[in-house]
């Protein structure tokens, strides 16, 4: 039976990926900070065995390690999927340096913390029996396409397609793969709680203000209107199988004006569609 482990799993992508791969018969760890969430989690699936993790935390994360290392009994583990993350809007300009810093803390620290610790399981320590395992990192399209008033988000993302980018041609020694999937708009919790922390928002008197409420409403309809999370779990459960995967994936809606088109396009030309879209006028 294949075994992964799926941090941020209590809603959204993680939790679909997690449901989704304990029907295909994987044993899947699946990481959440709250008890509640874990119960809940039990009650889908026997496969599926909750872990009580904080990406954030050496000791959650060594605990978590331990607990998948018993029940793998000598085995090696046969994929991470790092999808742990946050967002929060506000312009660069103005955002405080340690919410800033929160998302590197999560996105970007987190996710090697966890692969880190999980890399003996995968494959670097030979002494386990089993294939090679697969990492997955779940990015974003803002991984290559940076958006204005997500700039910490995507900044996390950019360092992430990088990462994933090294560690697979680092990791070829031991024949540890490494995979990034960057979607576009899911249906996911992500922008609602990103909404609800800026019900109130400091920016609101600055140049910015009626930018950063436009911006805001469109992001809230793509977490309405967006991908089904199933499709982002396929195409997980995809790049863990496939006998030749790809370096990454991007699940994306309307893919071709959301993805092809404005990473053909100048960077000056997209500046300003997105100005327009936002309405971002010079004063």
């Amino acid at each position: 039976m294949q075994s992964v482990i799926i941090t941020g799993a209590s809603s959204g992508i993680g939790r679909a990926a997690a449901e989704h791969l304990a029907q295909q018969n994987w044993t899947v760890f699946a990481g959440v900070r709250k008890d509640e969430d874990a119960d809940l989690l039990r009650t889908q699936s026997k496969l599926i065995h909750p872990l009580i993790l904080d990406v954030t935390k050496g000791d959650s994360v060594a605990d978590a390690i331990e607990e998948v290392k018993t029940v793998l009994d000598g085995k090696t583990l046969n994929g991470l999927v790092n999808n742990a993350g946050i967002a929060q809007m506000g312009p660069l300009a103005h955002q405080p340096l340690d919410e800033f810093r929160a998302h590197f803390d999560v996105n970007t620290f987190g996710l090697l913390q966890m692969t880190q610790a999980a890399l003996p399981l995968l494959g670097m320590d030979d002494f386990r029996d089993g294939p090679k395992g697969r990492i997955v990192n779940i990015t974003s399209v803002g991984g290559e396409l940076a958006a204005p008033f997500l700039g910490a988000y995507c900044a996390t993302k950019h360092a992430v397609e990088s990462m994933t980018d090294t560690l697979r041609r680092e990791l070829l020694v031991y024949g540890i793969d490494a995979i990034a999937i960057g979607p576009g708009s899911v249906q996911t919790p992500i922008w609602g709680k990103a909404e609800e922390k800026n019900t109130d928002t400091p920016y609101a008197k600055t140049a910015w203000g009626l930018s950063i409420e436009i911006f805001a409403e469109v992001m809230m309809h793509g977490g309405r209107n967006g991908l089904e999370p199933d499709v982002v779990a396929r195409t997980v459960e995809k790049a863990l199988t496939a006998k030749k995967p790809k370096a990454r994936y991007a699940p994306v809606p309307d893919k071709f004006n959301n993805w092809y088109l404005p990473r053909l396009m100048p960077k000056r030309i997209v500046d300003k569609a997105m100005a327009k879209r936002y309405a971002i006028e010079t004063a």
